[in-house]
């Protein structure tokens, strides 16, 4: 049971290392100023010690007369503090780098922060990799994230909730969003499944994801994860809502419809022609990773007639050796790119490309020498695996690649009636799914004409002028189309 204050400097002593399981990394000093005790806690790796020492000590050992609770929040020179009465509030401070000075007898402590973070500098965004714009990204400590994320978008319109989650280690949430532009339902919509959550911890920002998407038994992302400040504030522009969590380097946006996973912050960057184009390509390449594979298997096991003639000797040709039938020869490859893949990705990374280069070369010669698959089969299993790498999304291309399966055993038990069963079965489900109540084939579902400039094209942004819709933001006019025509007439002038 935890005891309350006042206590006596052994039975406060006591409590403390009670608290703490009698760990030796708990450290006490006590300080006799003109017969008055005072006891220190801290854990000594959580502080600084360089200010523990300069700010805090060394005005305890120069006292010249007692001091009382507020002498001490007075007099030692260090801005964040609190006091409390509460053993349960002290020990937990202390996990968080706080000091802990207690006067005998006294009703509070009187709590100074002072962590020492092992953090990691700001860097280069690993996984969304970019060619144009800011290169910066976020880190594990929500301190700093919080800090880049206020010198981008400077303003008082900035809105940040905080959270507390876990039943057992506790985990800092923030919820961001600009209130004049963020949907009140949007918002409640996460503060209410952040506030229900009852979990003994949240271990990172994709493993909140998964608890507050609208649909678990999907294969798509209905929220992106996004380690780009600049994706991060750019979409809190449009009106989105996002969530940071401590000791995570990536951060949540909602939100979010299917085309927004095709999106990337190069394609602001780029002229309006080139993103569209780089765009429409990402659109293709994921259809085309999809259907390629399962379009081999189907033409090769029921529709030959589709075949040009001249193409049907080669394929006659090649796969005059290959012992299987295509369906399984095509899931054959597939899983041994997945498998190249896989491992490229857990080895060191000099080994990985490696691995991922030499095993692919040699693995494929000798499987085609081996009389296992064909040439041509090869060929399109490598252009499948690469449109599915187009995506800026790694969980959409690992929702791309996932589907590729089941597609290529209808198209192998059913030729091409089967692809189209897949391909309307797959529509059905992308029309049931949600992002925090929001349609997710938003702007082709519901119809929003005015939509496809910010989500299918990257149009000028002398047309681009509404916030999409589908996010129901407070403010939908960015600026006035004419008004910006006027002023870009009046400069060419």
């Amino acid at each position: 049971m935890t005891q309350q204050l006042p206590l006596t400097l052994q039975a406060y002593d006591d409590a403390m290392q009670e608290q703490f399981n009698y760990s030796p990394d708990l450290v006490k000093k006590v300080f006799h100023i003109k017969g008055q005790e005072i006891v220190i806690h801290f854990i000594s790796y959580q502080v600084n010690k360089e200010t523990l020492e300069r700010e805090l000590l060394t005005p305890l050992m120069q006292a010249r007369r007692p001091w009382s609770i507020n002498d001490l929040q007075n007099r030692i020179p260090i801005a964040v503090s609190q006091v409390t009465d509460c053993m349960n509030k002290a020990t937990q401070e202390l996990i968080h780098g706080a000091v802990s000075i207690y006067i005998p007898g006294a009703k509070y402590t009187v709590l100074f922060s002072l962590p020492e973070q092992s953090k990691r500098q700001l860097a280069r965004a690993e996984t969304e990799s970019l060619v144009f714009g800011p290169q910066i990204a976020f880190t594990e400590s929500l301190e700093t994230n919080l800090n880049v994320l206020r010198w981008r978008m400077d303003t008082d319109d900035l809105v940040v909730e905080k959270f507390l989650v876990g039943e057992r280690l506790k985990s800092e949430i923030r919820l961001v969003y600009l209130k004049s532009l963020a949907n009140d339902e949007n918002v409640n919509a996460f503060r209410e499944r952040i506030d229900k959550l009852e979990v003994d911890q949240i271990e990172d920002t994709s493993v909140l994801g998964q608890y507050i998407e609208d649909s678990s038994s999907t294969v798509f992302p209905q929220l992106i994860f996004t380690e780009l400040p600049d994706r991060f504030c750019s979409s809190l522009a449009k009106g989105r809502v996002g969530v940071l969590v401590d000791k995570s380097p990536s951060a949540l946006l909602g939100p979010m419809t299917l085309f927004s996973f095709f999106e990337s912050t190069e394609d602001v960057y780029m002229r309006w022609n080139m993103g569209t184009f780089i765009r429409l390509l990402r659109f293709s390449a994921m259809f085309i990773s999809i259907i390629l594979t399962p379009m081999y298997v189907a033409a090769l096991s029921y529709h030959y007639e589709i075949i040009p003639s001249t193409l049907l000797v080669s394929l006659g040709q090649s796969r005059s050796t290959v012992p299987f039938p295509p369906v399984f020869e095509a899931i054959m490859l597939e899983l041994l790119i997945e498998l190249l893949r896989e491992a490229g990705a857990r080895l060191p990374t000099k080994v990985g490309q490696t691995m991922g280069i030499v095993g692919g070369i040699v693995l494929g010669q000798a499987a085609v020498k081996a009389g296992f698959t064909s040439n041509i089969l090869i060929i399109i299993v490598a252009l499948s695996a690469l449109a599915s790498f187009t995506a800026p999304s790694y969980l959409m291309g690992t929702a791309v690649r996932i589907i590729r399966f089941p597609m290529i055993l209808l198209a192998g038990f059913w030729g091409m009636i089967g692809i189209f069963f897949g391909l309307s079965f797959l529509a059905i489900h992308l029309l049931k799914q949600k992002s925090l109540g929001r349609p997710y084939l938003s702007p082709l579902y519901p119809f929003q004409a005015k939509d496809f400039n910010d989500s299918i094209f990257r149009m000028p942004f002398q047309k681009n002028t509404r916030r999409p819709v589908n996010v129901m933001p407070k403010d939908v006019e960015r600026y006035s189309e004419a008004e910006a025509s006027e002023h870009k007439n009046g400069e060419s002038k």
